[in-house]
């Protein structure tokens, strides 16, 4: 008997004719004789309307009333799976996330998760229930409900199968797998049968959309495995997991795009202490991301900082450094770009292949597409382009390093 854990997205469960396909595959679960679990997120569309309403009665709605209200939306899906279970004549328990012992911290609306107690879901599974849990859901220390944000559900998932130490867990979508490229965009792009923690946490970061970088944050530092794969058919999806030797072999495991970003630069910096936190500290402090950093200094000892971060930030991230700019010296300067994407290579074959960022760079001059920015790390090298060849960035660095024959 294997423990299994299963997430369900909003997609998964959006209608109920989903709804009993879900409760059907958790069936097929339980008949292999395996203790099942499925962690499941509101209806598609539902954690939208309830926002809409919010917005109908404020402005400013208080975020922990909004945590009350928003955790409805998984406790709606839990009911109505677990009452198509029942009828089809399985034992199963609705749980919410206070009853799964999910103790979260941090601000309301984009909760952390602490620690789960999971005594009462292992009796459940004694008692020879299937158990749909609640996604996206915790209480704080003091009693009150707490959501965890984007991608909530899925690291609910991972929390879940770590404190049951399940035999696997799988994240199930409306996608086949991890892909070594968004298929929309590069239409030869292939399925990676599995794929490092760490190169599907860059890959996360840089713009697939498959999983978000703090579940496989959590999965990682628990040693969870887990594997992405559609609940519309029963193809093997992609397993994630520690990286052993043999992935080395393949020097590139995927290609990421992320459109709508932004450039700044700033010259005419004194080389001094303490220069870089200034400038940081304010967009920190405005609650901007940023991403790539690149700083260098030239022969007049001033230094020139660049970063990117969303387009939508820009406007702020301008408003928040002129007044440290004005104070920092005459000769500070700001220059902006927006219309830029973000191109990126992964892969921890990386580390024991040289030429990688010449082959990158040679097929994207081959397509005459421009680079901007530089960023490279151990295992992703990135750089931006103009959005509009980004597509066509994609393709090139896509077909030199051979992801479609994989």
């Amino acid at each position: 008997m294997a423990l299994i854990v299963q997430k369900y997205g909003g997609t998964s469960v959006g209608s109920i004719d989903r709804i009993q396909n879900v409760a059907a595959r958790l069936k097929a679960e339980r008949d292999k004789g395996n203790q099942v679990v499925a962690v499941v997120s509101a209806m598609g569309g539902v954690t939208d309307k309830l926002l809409g309403l919010a917005a109908e009665l404020s402005d400013a709605p208080p975020e922990r009333e909004l945590d009350v209200l928003l955790s409805t939306g998984e406790q709606q899906s839990i009911a109505l799976v677990s009452m198509a279970l029942n009828a089809m004549g399985i034992p199963t328990k609705s749980i919410t996330g206070r009853q799964a012992g999910i103790i979260t911290s941090g601000g309301h609306t984009r909760g952390r998760i602490e620690d789960i107690d999971p005594s009462y879901m292992l009796d459940q599974l004694d008692e020879g229930n299937v158990l749909i849990v609640a996604g996206f859901q915790g209480l704080t220390s003091d009693g009150s409900i707490h959501t965890l944000g984007r991608g909530g559900s899925d690291l609910t998932a991972i929390a879940v199968a770590a404190a049951l130490k399940a035999d696997l867990c799988q994240i199930l979508t409306d996608v086949d797998g991890v892909y070594t490229c968004d298929p929309r965009i590069v239409k030869n792009a292939t399925k990676i049968k599995e794929i490092s923690y760490d190169e599907m946490l860059e890959m996360a970061s840089s713009g697939s959309k498959v999983m978000q970088s703090r579940s496989v944050e959590f999965a990682s530092k628990y040693g969870v495995v887990f594997e992405v794969r559609s609940s519309l058919n029963d193809n093997p999806g992609t397993l994630v997991l520690k990286e052993h030797s043999d992935m080395e072999q393949v020097v590139i495991r995927g290609v990421s795009i992320e459109r709508s970003q932004a450039r700044v630069t700033i010259t005419g910096i004194p080389d001094e202490p303490g220069m870089s936190s200034r400038i940081l500290g304010v967009l920190g402090e405005a609650d901007i991301n940023i991403d790539m950093i690149v700083a260098n200094i030239s022969s007049d000892n001033m230094s020139r900082h660049s970063f990117t971060m969303h387009s939508n930030d820009l406007g702020k991230a301008q408003a928040a450094l002129k007044p440290v700019l004005d104070d920092i010296s005459d000769e500070a300067a700001m220059e902006t770009e927006a219309g830029i994407a973000k191109l990126s290579c992964v892969g921890i074959g990386m580390r024991s292949h040289s030429g990688v960022a010449a082959k990158m760079f040679d097929a994207l001059g081959n397509a005459g597409i421009n680079i901007g920015l530089i960023s490279t790390s151990e295992i992703k090298i990135t750089v931006t382009v103009d959005e509009h060849q980004i597509e066509d960035a994609a393709v090139a660095v896509h077909t030199a390093f051979g992801l479609d024959k994989q």
